[in-house]
């Protein structure tokens, strides 16, 4: 400091000194609030009715549109040309009435990551998939799109059997992730705009493991962790999305907090982390009645009615299931739910509004990102309302 020069801390400061006290510490600095983002499956605007202009925007801060595709070039695509632009138009018209929302695309999928390892295995490779996203979307849809989440479903195995595969795509993985940080921020510093940079990550360990995880905070502003799945296809009757283990789980590290975990030692920093939920629950059929069918022998085809390969929930809620045999049942160390068919001996695990709500009060006490959802055409209202319950956001 010379001259007259002072702040006003340090007058404070040197007042505080001469009163013979310690000078005030500084406020700390504000926490960010907890983000709230939303995959918009373009395909529900006509499978399921869903309508852009009724998505609740005042209660998220970010919607994932899924998906773009990658062309069999290693180039983006559209997923439907006609729907998508359509999609978009409505998009564009709902962020005029709410400014705050920010719209990412979704590239790849389950359905569509057959040609990310071709397209992250070379440099040249890589600058050609990423100007071409830019330019589809970015660039195209300027009034849409404030960057681009990055859904390659997996890195080096893990995903449909036709996808490409090779050991190198977990370095080339974070390579593609560097180049996309770099063409995005090149593309945002002329407009003074920042473009947001995600990925949906697995949170089976397995796959985990095929990410370079300690690299990934400075490329990305944020990894959607997709908490769900855990027992998709499987011969157990086990739960989609357990918090915690349950006793006699035998698959502990399969839940919400060991995944998590493995994230977290590996340095990612909290804020960077968002809780994924499913908005839908899975049937297992041929499920015999001990422990109410809890990690009972199970056929996942055996429930076609009631949640064979998924079933939304706001289906599953409408079809009022303890009108028709079913018991609903809560794990409490697991804290979730399941419904249970004695009779027909079907067993469904589902989330619903109170193991939501636990999930994101969970994201909210451990400081983390927030609390991402798989997708707005499965809810009814009940379990976004559940989501700001947890997160304390008074909106619900």
């Amino acid at each position: 400091m010379t001259g007259l020069a002072w702040s006003s801390r340090a007058r404070l400061g040197l007042l505080a000194l001469l009163l013979g006290c310690a000078a005030p510490a500084p406020a700390p600095a504000p926490q960010p609030s907890p983000k709230v983002i939303a995959y918009l499956a373009s395909w529900g605007v006509r499978a399921k009715g869903v309508r852009i202009a009724d998505i609740p925007a005042d209660r998220l801060t970010h919607v994932l549109y899924a998906f773009g595709h990658l062309a069999a070039d290693g180039r983006a695509a559209f997923g439907d040309s006609t729907l998508d632009v359509a999609n978009f138009r409505e998009l564009s018209q709902l962020k005029q009435r709410f400014p705050h929302l920010r719209v990412l695309i979704s590239l790849g999928g389950w359905g569509g990551s057959k040609y990310f390892s071709d397209a992250a295995a070379t440099p040249e490779a890589r600058r050609a998939l990423v100007t071409s996203t830019i330019e589809l979307f970015i660039r195209g849809f300027p009034a849409v799109f404030d960057g681009v989440d990055v859904d390659w479903e997996f890195p080096v195995a893990g995903g449909l059997p036709e996808n490409g595969y090779r050991i190198e795509d977990r370095g080339n993985f974070t390579l593609l992730l560097a180049e996309f940080r770099r063409q995005l921020d090149s593309a945002g510093a002329g407009e003074r705009r920042h473009y947001d940079l995600t990925i949906a990550a697995s949170a089976r360990p397995w796959e985990v493991a095929n990410l370079e995880l300690a690299e990934l905070p400075r490329y990305l502003d944020w990894i959607n962790v997709m908490t769900y799945d855990y027992h998709s296809v499987d011969t157990i009757a086990h739960f989609n999305a357990p918090l915690h283990a349950a006793p006699g789980d035998p698959t502990p590290e399969l839940n919400i907090e060991a995944s998590l975990r493995l994230f977290l030692d590996a340095r990612v920093p909290p804020r960077q982390l968002a809780v994924g939920v499913p908005f839908y629950g899975r049937g297992y059929g041929s499920v015999a009645a001990e422990r109410d069918g809890l990690f009972q022998k199970a056929d996942y085809t055996g429930a076609p009615d009631w949640g064979s390969g998924g079933i939304d929930y706001r289906v599953l809620a409408s079809r009022e299931p303890e009108r028709h045999g079913f018991r609903r049942y809560w794990q409490r160390a697991a804290q979730v739910p399941w419904l249970y068919n004695a009779e027909r001996r079907i067993w469904i695990s589902y989330d619903d509004s109170q193991s939501v709500e636990l999930k994101a009060r969970f994201a909210r006490d451990r400081a983390l990102g927030g609390i991402m959802f798989w997708e707005l055409g499965g809810d009814d209202g009940t379990l976004l309302r559940a989501i700001h319950r947890g997160l304390g956001s008074g909106r619900d």
